[in-house]
């Protein structure tokens, strides 16, 4: 097969891209990135020279230049995961979300449809892969602030510190709810991925992930934003109380489900990928706080004093957590690593590549970040 994976140089897309080239030497890889603030080739370098991968720098709103494309690769597959991601910055800047988010994913869907259409096969053997956010769903009523011991039980949700924060849970069926520009882009280029197979019988699938950690993220996110803050002992923003819910995977855990769905995935299907792993900011927070610290070999808690509440984002939703059962029923897939393991390994990476993170967070994106919370 060839493959196009858009937004490969980025943080979840250099995970599946690392592991499809290696997984997968009969494939070619054909990793397609515009290189904005968030794409690193850095991320990469230990597979750039594999014979079976290629980096071709182009915008998805491209679309004659992704037409060209699909026809000189001669394209199997799609797996898009470019995409304009952080809330903050749709909240200032809409336009670029809508722009990239809906536009960029309408090039695709146009290009592979003129594309496959013309083939003597059409649209056997091929797959459109779309990636999305459980943040299209909206939010969920928080009925249990204190947690509750979880309702499913998996590897990773099994342990006392996984709780539960209500009842309720995203499934595949809800109707859409999005509250933020971000999420309303990602929900308009998701129903138009759907309207394209509906339409045009493009085999198309969906999944929507919770949010993801570990290696490689830009630090614009909170995880990374925050080892970095503690190991040069910088204040850390915390929205509001911090009390906001969010489940957690770790990303090579959904770079697993990616292949696995891309492979075996039902064409029109949705598939939700989560964690079971739902924590308020503040608990992981408080988590990334200790563990930072043991690392560094400085008392365990001493950087809680970092920590600093700043106003609430607007729009800003209470609660979000996915229910990945039917990923688990259908297609065998659960996540691999308790959060802390997952932690534990993620702080260690942060820690042991300073030299990356020093690259990413120097120039026009400090300068952001400190236009973003000052005065907060």
């Amino acid at each position: 097969m060839n493959i196009i994976i858009t937004g490969g140089a980025g943080f979840i897309g250099s995970h599946v891209v690392r592991l499809f080239v290696n997984k997968y030497p009969q494939y070619k890889i054909i990793n397609l990135d515009k290189l904005t603030y968030a794409g690193n080739l850095a991320n990469l370098k230990d597979i750039e020279d594999k014979p079976n991968y290629k980096f071709v720098k182009m915008d998805i709103c491209d679309f004659d230049g992704v037409y060209k494309l699909m026809q000189d690769e001669h394209v199997d597959g799609i797996i898009h995961l470019a995409a304009e991601s952080h809330v903050d910055r749709s909240i200032k800047d809409p336009f670029t979300f809508a722009q990239t988010n809906v536009m960029g994913t309408l090039s695709l869907l146009q290009a592979a449809k003129l594309y496959w259409e013309s083939l003597p096969e059409k649209w056997e053997g091929k797959r459109f892969y779309h990636i999305s956010t459980d943040e299209v769903y909206g939010a969920l009523e928080m009925t249990h602030p204190e947690g509750i011991k979880p309702p499913f039980t998996t590897k990773a949700s099994s342990g006392e510190h996984h709780l539960a924060y209500g009842e309720k849970f995203f499934t595949e069926d809800l109707k859409y709810q999005p509250h933020s520009p971000y999420s309303a882009a990602k929900a308009s280029s998701d129903h138009f991925v759907r309207a394209f197979h509906d339409t045009y019988g493009l085999p198309t699938i969906v999944t929507n992930c919770s949010n993801n950690y570990g290696p490689y993220q830009f630090p614009e996110k909170l995880i990374p934003l925050f080892i970095n803050n503690i190991r040069h002992r910088k204040p850390l923003p915390v929205y509001g109380k911090g009390e906001n819910v969010r489940d957690w995977l770790y990303v090579e855990d959904h770079a697993r489900a990616i292949d696995l769905i891309f492979h075996k995935g039902k064409v029109a299907e949705t598939y939700n990928i989560g964690g079971f792993n739902e924590w308020k900011n503040i608990d992981i927070i408080k988590v990334v706080i200790n563990t930072v610290d043991r690392l560094l070999g400085r008392p365990e808690g001493q950087d809680m004093d970092l920590i600093t509440y700043v106003t609430d984002r607007a729009g800003h939703d209470m609660r979000y957590a996915i229910d990945s059962s039917k990923l688990q029923r259908e297609l065998g897939w659960e996540p691999s690593l308790q959060f802390e393991e997952g932690i534990e390994k993620t702080v260690k990476w942060y820690l042991e590549n300073q030299e990356w993170m020093d690259n990413v967070t120097s120039g026009d994106y400090q300068k952001y970040y400190d236009d973003m919370y000052k005065g907060r």
